[in-house]
C-alpha cells in the first residue's frame, strides 16, 4: 500500500463480467468489458476510480477484473497503479467469491462498489462512511429515496423497494467493517439484484423477511434490524442524499441518463478546480 494510506478505507470496485458473458453495452461499444464502455469520453471504470481517488477517506483501491492487464491499457490509471494506490485483483466466477478474493490481505474497513456506478462522488463516499460510523454498523448498504432519484433525473430508475414510510433505490455501494463482516457478503452470492429477482431474498434473508421486504411491510430501518438479528451483526441502511448515485449504467436508457448528468456536472467541476 502506498505511503499515507494507513487508517483509510480500502475500496473495492467490481469490474468483472457477469457469468463471464460479454455485456450488450460492451458489444455495442466494441470493447471487451462493460467497465470499458465510454460515458462522456471516459471508460465507466475511470469515472468510478476518479471519484474514489479524489476522496481523502479512501486509501488503496482494488479492482476485481478477470484480466488485470486490461487496466494497463488505460493511461488514466497508470499513475495510480505506479504508486500502488490502485491494484488489480483477479475476479472470480461469482460476485461473493470476487469480494472474498479481493479482500484477502486488504486493510479494513472495505467499501465495495461497481464499475458501472459512474455517478459516484467523493461527497457521497463521505456521506456513506459517516453513516456507517454513526450507526455503529458491522456492514452497511447504501440507499437513496425515490424522490431523490427522480429529482436527479425523471428517468433515473423505474423500480424501487417500497417500505411503509417511503420507497428507495439501492446505490450499488456496500461497506464492511472487518473480516467478520464478510459473512454478510454471502447474501449476494446469487447476484444480489433483488429488485429484478425477488425470490433470491428467500435464501439470503428468510421467507418472512422476503414477504415484508417485497411488500413494504414495516420501515426500512425495521427491516434491517431483522436482517441484523438473522446475521447476528449490525447491518445498517445508509440513506444518501444524492439520488444520482442510484443510477448505474445497465442499458442504453441509463447510459443516456448518466451521460446527461455527467455533462451537466462538468461545468461545476471545472469551476471548483
Amino acid at each position: 500500500m502506498s505511503v499515507g494510506m494507513e487508517g483509510r478505507t480500502t475500496a473495492l470496485v467490481l469490474a468483472g463480467k457477469r457469468d463471464g458473458a460479454t455485456d450488450p453495452l460492451a458489444q455495442g461499444a466494441g470493447v471487451t468489458h462493460k467497465c470499458l464502455v465510454p460515458v462522456v469520453g471516459q471508460p465507466m471504470l475511470v469515472h468510478v476510480i476518479d471519484a474514489l481517488a479524489a476522496s481523502d477517506r479512501i486509501g488503496q483501491i482494488r479492482v476485481a477484473i478477470e484480466e488485470p492487464a486490461v487496466l494497463d491499457q488505460l493511461p488514466q490509471l497508470r499513475g495510480l497503479i505506479a504508486t500502488g494506490r490502485l491494484a488489480p485483483v483477479a475476479a472470480q466466477p461469482n460476485l461473493v467469491d470476487s469480494v472474498l478474493t479481493a479482500a484477502d490481505g486488504a486493510a479494513f474497513p472495505l467499501l465495495i462498489t461497481t464499475a458501472d456506478n459512474v455517478l459516484l462522488t467523493p461527497d457521497s463516499i463521505a456521506e456513506m462512511l459517516e453513516g456507517c460510523k454513526a450507526q455503529g454498523a458491522n456492514a452497511a448498504v447504501a440507499f437513496t429515496r425515490r424522490d431523490f432519484v427522480l429529482a436527479a433525473h425523471p428517468e433515473g430508475q423505474r423500480k424501487f423497494y417500497r417500505f411503509a414510510e417511503d420507497s428507495y433505490s439501492n446505490c450499488n455501494t456496500y461497506w464492511l467493517k472487518d473480516r467478520q463482516a464478510l459473512a454478510a457478503a454471502e447474501t449476494f452470492r446469487s447476484g444480489g439484484q433483488f429488485v429484478k429477482h425477488p425470490m433470491r431474498i428467500i435464501g439470503a434473508f428468510g421467507l418472512l423477511n422476503l414477504i415484508r421486504f417485497r411488500f413494504g411491510i414495516g420501515t426500512l430501518a425495521a427491516t434491517f434490524a431483522r436482517f441484523s438479528r438473522r446475521f447476528r451483526m449490525t447491518i445498517a441502511p445508509v440513506i444518501l442524499t444524492d439520488g444520482a448515485v442510484a443510477i448505474d449504467v445497465d442499458n442504453e436508457r441509463s447510459h443516456g441518463v448518466a451521460t446527461q448528468l455527467l455533462e451537466r456536472r462538468a461545468p461545476m467541476m471545472q469551476a471548483a478546480e
